[in-house]
């Protein structure tokens, strides 16, 4: 058990139950617990398996691999349209958790032999990421924020133009890119805290 998985259990602004229930089953495993993204997340030589996380309306296991396992129960969710490789079983309650537990457990045994088996997922060449006018000029509007943004990695930069492009108002947009600027500048994606 990892002391800083204890503490963000104890913090989590909900989902405590669910999290503690989850990570039982979790260490059941037999993988290393760490905390990775803020969020617990199980390990097999160093190698992410998947990790526990929640949202305002739903809490969550990703498998990492997840697009390789097989899923007889059809529960497994790509949790956007851009993401490639991970999936998601997703819980909205305690007692929800606790039906699904067999399951579960095949599901986290299966992520577990193909991570054991070397298995890769395959990705798809995406395209070389193309910034909007728009979004470069909302950029240039705060100081330092361009620059900032340029030394970004690929991965990071590409998930702000996708959460910005999606506003469907320029006001909205440039709202958004406000929020974000304390991130930006501080080299994180949207999702890092």
């Amino acid at each position: 058990m990892n002391k800083r998985v204890d503490i963000f259990i104890r913090n989590a602004p909900q989902w405590q139950e669910e999290f503690s229930f989850l990570r039982e089953l979790a260490l059941k495993s037999g993988l290393t617990e760490d905390l990775k993204w803020n969020h617990p997340c199980y390990t097999l030589d160093n190698a992410n398996v998947f990790l526990i996380h929640g949202f305002k309306k739903y809490c969550a296991i990703a498998f990492f691999k997840g697009s390789l396992m097989k899923d007889p129960q059809k529960i497994l969710i790509q949790q956007t349209e851009n993401v490639q490789s991970s999936r998601q079983i997703r819980f909205t309650s305690l007692a929800e958790i606790k039906k699904m537990k067999k399951t579960i457990n095949s599901y986290m045994a299966q992520a577990i032999a193909i991570e054991e088996a070397g298995l890769k997922a395959e990705f798809t060449k995406t395209a070389e990421l193309v910034v909007p006018a728009e979004i470069e000029l909302a950029l240039k509007k705060l100081p330092g924020l361009a620059p900032a943004f340029k030394r970004l990695t690929p991965g990071r930069k590409r998930a702000y133009v996708l959460h910005f492009s999606s506003a469907k108002q320029q006001k909205t947009m440039e709202a958004r890119v406000e929020r974000c600027a304390p991130k930006i500048l501080a080299g994180k994606g949207p999702n890092e805290y």
